[in-house]
């Protein structure tokens, strides 16, 4: 089934952080079994040429899912080009923007997205049909990761075309003058805030955690779209645990 259908139906999507670009990172975590692949163009090394070849390399094994360094059409449109199956748009702090990125990613009627030969539409071999059925299988989420999204929330959430919000912690904590106390209250308060935002518009929920236990509590409240660890955080911990085995 197709990944946003996946998401609509109320399913929990569990992907990773991709930060370097590298088919064969992208290929392994794929053949992991993950859900999907959180591939990372805003703070990650990663380009749109690097992406492309990354989701050749998963092609028909998970989906994939840029996020795009900002909230422009020049991004979202190059992301969506080179097949990615949805976009991640970061800092989204009103419904005026939650909108931009809505016409960015869709085609006409219900959106701009420009129209042009890619490899999403098959090089053009396919394009007929990928144009008739993009605007249904696109998934698009906005992040809320500043205290301007969260006092926007409630208005963020009705702008038609959004899929999910996807809530980024450690911004917002930043944003809040309480860098990294992502579990303070007063940052805990305004997760909940947009939890709530969310929920009662039939929003789904993001959420990023280094490691399983982080994630685990956003599980059990019904946050659907997972992120869980990086590529680099595999390989530093896998490489300590075989140094810290062998010096024992």
């Amino acid at each position: 089934m197709n990944f946003r259908k996946r998401l609509l139906n109320d399913e929990l999507l569990l992907g990773t952080m991709l930060t370097l670009p590298s088919p064969e990172i992208a290929e392994l975590m794929a053949m992991s079994g993950f859900d999907w692949l959180f591939m990372d163009m805003e703070h990650g090394l990663l380009d749109v040429v690097a992406c492309q070849r990354m989701i050749q390399a998963t092609a028909g094994q998970t989906a994939c899912l840029i996020r795009v360094a900002e909230n422009s059409e020049k991004e979202i449109k190059k992301a969506l080009d080179v097949g990615a199956q949805g976009i991640i748009v970061p800092k989204v702090n009103s419904a005026d923007e939650a909108r931009a990125v809505v016409k960015y990613a869709k085609y006409a009627p219900q959106g701009q997205r420009g129209v042009g030969y890619s490899r999403a539409h098959g090089y053009g071999l396919n394009f007929s049909d990928y144009v008739a059925s993009a605007n249904q299988l696109t998934t698009v989420v906005v992040q809320i990761e500043d205290i301007k999204g969260v006092e926007q929330i409630d208005e963020i959430v009705k702008v038609p075309g959004i899929d999910a919000v996807f809530i980024g912690p450690y911004d917002l904590s930043a944003s809040m003058g309480l860098m990294g106390q992502v579990n303070a209250p007063e940052v805990l308060a305004a997760m909940a805030r947009v939890e709530a935002a969310a929920k009662s518009a039939g929003i789904k929920l993001g959420y990023f955690g280094l490691k399983p236990e982080t994630v685990k509590d956003f599980v059990a409240k019904g946050y659907q779209l997972i992120t869980c660890g990086t590529d680099t955080s595999f390989l530093a911990s896998g490489a300590k645990e075989v140094l810290s085995k062998l010096r024992k």
